[in-house]
């Protein structure tokens, strides 16, 4: 009789401190939108391009530090990096609310990408310790959760926080959990399987020969090098860029959209209308990482529902300012079809590639992400403050997801010969 991995309750144990970590370190990027949109800029002197850089500058700082934090995870210690990453993104979200000039802005943004650039890929290479190929779409998926969802019930409660003290009071209180977090988050995890009291030796033994079966299917890869240079992963570079960019775009920008497209729109208004994107793509990426999983099918599940989101953009540019509901319910769609292939798509690239370099590639994909959001946050605020209206923003970023249709298109199944062959072991 094969002998049980336990599913249940790694599923219990993991996934709500994989939850909570990532919906931390989301929380403490995606605040700034709010403090755009209420006063950041006139009280410091900002001016609209230079807000638009500032929200960017994080996701340079997250570009340069993916790859050795992702190194650092697969052959350190995916504990250790993570303790250290929450006690210093929780400070530096904390200090946002006590910046005085636009330099120590631009600094703390910039080093809060830094902290928070090892957090995704070292998450993702977690759960690939944890999780066999049948739960890595739906594993994915709830760390990735911590994305719309925190921003769903940060929405409503940085709008009160902000009318009811202000800012800067909206960061100091929000970068708190982070470093709390930091003490529960080291006495309750450890790196692999082996290492926990809470599953049995045959569970143990049974989660790693299934985990090492699924690597014998993997084509070997020598190092870094040789995995980076294969023709998917720089496909997957190019379509995670694209992506990102209509992401991004969206995330930083839709509150100051919606208080400036409606009319007398209140933080707490502008709070709750911006939620209701991040609850439709909550439920839409839950159903489409259970259907992958159940498929086994990932690309499926990405390119149908970007190119969903790129024709809501159109569609809401197409509308125009003068119907905000119309547009605003286009938006909606938009933000839930841009989340949803999240868990798929992150479940491809440790089905492509062996266990010795496929942190590093997702690291390199995330970068690219990293890129991308960096270029869509700064032009898409950029546009909107040069034009005065989301329109040609709008069209910036549907046609970015219409790229990363055809990206995804053109990746190769996870069992082609992507891999050059002096890449494999003899």
């Amino acid at each position: 009789m094969k002998s049980s991995t336990n599913a249940a309750k790694r599923w219990l144990y993991i996934m709500p401190i994989v939850f909570i970590t990532y919906s931390l370190a989301y929380l403490d990027r995606a605040n700034f939108s709010f403090a755009s949109a209420a006063g950041i800029n006139d009280d410091l002197g900002i001016t609209k391009g230079v807000s638009s850089l500032l929200g960017a500058l994080f996701f340079l700082g997250y570009f340069f530090f993916q790859i050795p934090g992702a190194i650092y995870a697969e052959r350190r210690s995916v504990r250790k990096l993570i303790f250290v990453c929450l006690i210093l993104w929780g400070g530096c979200a904390s200090l946002t609310g006590m910046v005085t000039n636009i330099p120590m802005l631009a600094a703390i943004r910039f080093i809060l990408g830094v902290v928070e650039a090892a957090v995704m890929p070292a998450m993702l290479i977690y759960i690939s310790s944890w999780f066999t190929k049948s739960e890595r779409s739906r594993a994915n998926t709830f760390l990735i959760l911590g994305n719309p969802v925190t921003v769903l019930w940060m929405s409503v409660v940085s709008g009160y926080l902000i009318q009811a003290l202000g800012w800067r009071e909206m960061f100091i209180i929000e970068g708190v959990p982070a470093i709390i977090w930091a003490f529960a988050w080291w006495m309750l995890v450890r790196d692999k399987p082996a290492q926990v009291g809470w599953l049995s030796e045959s569970e143990k033994s049974a989660l790693q020969t299934q985990l090492d079966q699924e690597q014998q299917g993997i084509k070997a890869v020598r190092n870094y090098g040789e995995a980076f240079r294969s023709r998917n992963v720089i496909l997957l570079c190019m379509q995670y860029f694209a992506w990102s960019i209509g992401v991004y775009g969206f995330v930083l920008w839709l509150p100051s959209i919606i208080r400036n497209g409606g009319a007398n729109l209140g933080m707490v208004e502008v709070g709750w209308l911006s939620s209701v994107p991040y609850l439709a793509a909550t439920i839409a990426m839950i159903l489409a990482s259970w259907a992958s999983d159940k498929l086994q099918n990932r690309k499926l599940f990405v390119w149908p529902l970007l190119l969903i989101g790129g024709f809501a953009f159109i569609g809401s540019w197409a509308v125009g300012a003068n119907h905000f509901w119309a547009s605003y319910t286009l938006l909606v769609i938009a933000g839930a079809a841009m989340y949803a292939p999240y868990g798929p798509f992150f479940a491809i690239i440790p089905e492509m590639l062996p266990r010795n370099v496929a942190g590093g590639a997702m690291a390199l994909i995330n970068s690219m992400g990293a890129l991308g959001s960096f270029f869509g946050s700064w032009f898409v605020g950029y546009l909107n403050g040069a034009t005065g209206s989301p329109a040609a923003s709008y069209i910036f970023m549907g046609v970015a997801l219409f790229a990363s249709v055809w990206l995804t298109l053109i990746v190769k199944p996870a069992n082609d010969k992507t891999i050059p062959t002096g890449a494999r072991h003899a």
